[in-house]
């Protein structure tokens, strides 16, 4: 890394970790009615301000869908970015790539947990 990074590349190394960001994002408030609330009882974290999270169980939907089109396209740059990353830039940093990585999977085991959580309340077993 002898000089700095052209704007050009530097704005498309980020694209897959704002991606990957506003997927784990979306991916939260998905689950911010079902899944987080018990993940915080598992955590010992308590409180009646838990209750109203419930309030976002409408937008669910919404939120579901932006999660994975976020995820999707998080994952199509990270491996777009993967062949086309020249020696020395960002997208080359081994740091870069794996945080990256960790993100979309966090992101996207969030949204499938969210969505599981809403799939299996609706079975009547």
């Amino acid at each position: 890394m002898s000089g700095p990074l052209p704007i050009g590349d530097l704005a498309k190394s980020r694209a897959a970790l704002s991606l990957a960001l506003g997927g784990l994002s979306a991916g939260l408030l998905a689950s911010a009615c079902c899944v987080l609330p018990l993940a915080l009882a598992l955590a010992g974290i308590s409180g009646a301000w838990i209750a109203r999270l419930t309030a976002l169980a409408p937008y669910q939907p919404y939120f579901l869908t932006l999660a994975a089109v976020s995820i999707g396209f998080g994952f199509w740059r990270y491996r777009r970015n993967e062949a086309t990353c020249v020696a020395g830039s960002l997208c080359a940093s081994p740091l870069y790539r794996r945080s990256t990585r960790f993100i979309l999977l966090a992101a996207s085991l969030i949204a499938a947990s969210a969505a599981a959580v809403d799939v299996f309340g609706q079975l009547n077993l």
